[in-house]
């Protein structure tokens, strides 16, 4: 019955909708906003069926490969830390992947969980929209009140630990991935477009696993999305998620994060008078 269904939905995704979908996700994953928040809330807005998580999950790499691109100079340096020889650069390379190392744990090991026994246990309209306000609130008060003295190589271990149970977090649809450990990154006191760039680093690792897991299920043929929509999701959401880290890392060597704090407090009110029909 599980089955039939799921082939129902694949043919039932159009062009547009994937076009629609790869918008909102390639725009929103990096920007502080929640991608799985607002991909969840495409079907309740549109009236269309839910995608479900295999396409959420697909388009993750789309994104993935943004960062990769976007960021090629540190993954270069960073593929390089095995090599024997170096100095101070390569030193700190060798710790800054230690860092992502024992951020990226936190997440694999919940996100395994979750998508292994309970793979829909968060994807509600009404978590995204309490979870879009009150993160949203706790962005701009710790971008507000931190200091902004620290660049990446001072983190340290605990602030690692820190920033990847953030990561961690984010598993709940509303939170947002990039958010929550920007938001973390603030707290310890890294400088803006550090804390950015050190949230989308940390996401190559949970992205690629999560990627991998939808990417599996659509070449043994159990997922709802067929591999010529895979591809096509892929490929858009590359696009727009490179226009967006490329905006996001200008804007934030210019300016706070409040506007998107903002944005979401906005989203999270009109949710919420929206869902609970409060007038």
């Amino acid at each position: 019955m599980r089955i039939g269904a799921r082939r129902q939905r694949r043919h039932g995704l159009t062009l547009l909708q994937l076009f629609v979908l790869t918008i909102v996700q390639g725009i929103t994953e990096f920007l502080p906003i929640s991608s799985s928040g607002h991909l969840l809330l495409v079907p309740v807005v549109t009236g269309w069926p839910d995608q479900g998580l295999d396409l959420d999950a697909a388009v993750h790499v789309g994104t993935l490969l943004a960062v990769l691109v976007y960021f090629w100079r540190d993954v270069i340096r960073l593929m390089a830390t095995p090599l024997p020889k170096g100095g101070k650069d390569r030193r700190d390379a060798r710790r800054l992947l230690f860092y992502l190392a024992v951020g990226t744990v936190p997440a694999i090991v919940a996100g395994y969980l979750i998508h292994t026994y309970a793979p829909e246990i968060f994807r509600s309209a009404k978590i995204v929209a309490w979870t879009v306000l009150g993160y949203g609130v706790l962005l701009y008060l710790v971008d507000r009140f931190s200091p902004r003295i620290k660049r990446i190589e001072h983190i340290g271990l605990g602030g690692a630990l820190l920033i990847g149970t953030a990561q961690m977090l984010a598993l709940v649809p509303g939170t947002s991935r990039s958010g929550i450990t920007m938001t973390a990154g603030r707290l310890l006191g890294l400088e803006r477009p550090e804390a950015a760039r050190y949230a989308m680093l940390l996401s190559i690792p949970a992205t690629a696993a999560a990627g991998a897991l939808a990417l599996k299920d659509v070449v043994s043929g159990e997922s709802a999305v067929s591999m010529s929509q895979t591809g096509i999701a892929i490929g858009l959401t590359f696009v727009f998620a490179l226009l967006a880290i490329w905006f996001l890392m200008a804007v934030l060597r210019r300016i706070s994060f409040a506007p998107f704090a903002l944005y979401r407090v906005l989203l999270g009110v009109a949710l919420i008078v929206w869902l609970y029909g409060y007038a």
